[in-house]
């Protein structure tokens, strides 16, 4: 892992850094040392480890004395762009612009990235783990939209992950993952999203097979996540991971 730069501002330090191929944000409380609780952010499809919203939702989990790691996913951010998900990104778009199921459409396309992801992130944690401001303590995960479809497949294949928050995001092609998922979740539905049908959403809740589970549904479209839930995600992550 190499460290690009480092900045601190308001209690929080951020450090860019690489990782083989992968470039990603650490945030930390200003001037941690020992282990601490450990939260991996997914970010959206089209967004990057930095977009505003992540970089808000971390740096107020840091300044609550967690650690929190964001990377590009696959084909995002700084990252190259193949071919392939130029297709059938061109293909999502059409798609959706003939009345396609966007879930399908969506469910295509986090397929295609999964694999990558989920290899990125354990690879990113452990090395994370390593750090002495992080050391291997209890791990939750955060993402919405894309950020939940490649979360799930690395939940259900990463012991490590103690707890998550999750949601915006049909069943289409999770189900069997979705199955294998035992660890507290929270689960956001934006109850008009225009890009993700309700029972499509509800259906992926109920396959989750937590024993504990919560549904948070609030009024409004796919991006309208009340600012709220960044704290419910906040008191979330405390009951599970300290």
């Amino acid at each position: 892992m190499r460290f690009i730069s480092r900045t601190s501002s308001d209690g929080v330090t951020e450090q860019f850094f690489t990782l083989d191929e992968i470039p990603g944000v650490l945030w930390t409380p200003e001037d941690a040392s020992g282990p601490r609780p450990l939260i991996l952010l997914g970010h959206g499809g089209g967004q990057h480890k930095a977009a505003p919203n992540t970089v808000t939702r971390a740096r107020r989990y840091a300044a609550e004395g967690f650690a929190v790691v964001a990377i590009d996913a696959p084909n995002h951010g700084d990252r190259p762009k193949d071919e392939e998900f130029g297709r059938m990104a061109a293909h999502m778009r059409a798609g959706m612009a003939a009345g396609e199921d966007p879930g399908a459409l969506v469910a295509t396309m986090h397929s295609h990235l999964a694999r990558q992801a989920v290899a990125d992130w354990q690879a990113v944690l452990t090395a994370v783990q390593s750090l002495d401001q992080v050391g291997a303590g209890p791990v939750g995960y955060c993402g919405m939209s894309m950020g939940c479809g490649l979360g799930i497949p690395l939940i259900a294949a990463e012991p490590r992950i103690r707890a998550a928050v999750l949601g915006l995001l049909g069943v289409h092609g999770l189900t069997e993952d979705a199955a294998r998922i035992t660890v507290p979740v929270q689960f956001l539905v934006q109850w008009d999203d225009q890009m993700v049908p309700r029972d499509q959403s509800l259906a992926l809740f109920d396959a989750f097979a937590a024993p504990e589970k919560t549904l948070h549904a609030n009024p409004g479209k796919h991006g309208d996540v009340p600012s709220f839930e960044v704290d419910s995600a906040l008191q979330f992550f405390a009951r599970h991971l300290n």
